[in-house]
């Protein structure tokens, strides 16, 4: 199979709370006119970017049961993310771990450390 720009992202799959963020240019503006201005960068250590892919959320712990009569389910349940793909994202550079693949630059973040999203959908 061959790595194209649609399937690029396919056989990634982020884990838990975290997602998968691409940093957007610093003087890159959003249609609200939301941006950091570099010096905020700089010193806060954060940093803003689009989220690509999101992980399946909080895994809740499945009650110990022994109980042979029923039936067998072992499907994890999660607590969903707020972050959404496509959303942008602006989060703390501490708690991010850069990642380079296909030749870019991605950042995978837990949600704990996104401060605030902007979506784009009507209100």
């Amino acid at each position: 199979m061959r790595i194209t720009a649609d399937n690029k992202f396919k056989k990634l799959i982020v884990v838990g709370d975290r997602v998968l963020i691409k940093l957007s240019r610093p003087d890159e503006r959003t249609a609200s006119g939301l941006y950091l201005p570099p010096g905020v960068q700089e010193k806060e250590k954060v940093q803003q970017g689009y989220i690509i892919k999101t992980g399946p959320g909080y895994a809740i712990p499945i009650p110990a049961d022994d109980e042979p009569w029923k039936p067998e389910e072992e499907k994890i349940k999660y607590i969903p993310l707020q972050a959404r793909e496509g959303d942008l994202a602006i989060f703390l550079l501490s708690g991010a771990t850069e990642v380079m693949y296909e030749g870019e630059k991605y950042f995978i973040v837990p949600q704990s450390a996104i401060l605030m999203l902007e979506r784009e959908e009507e209100l």
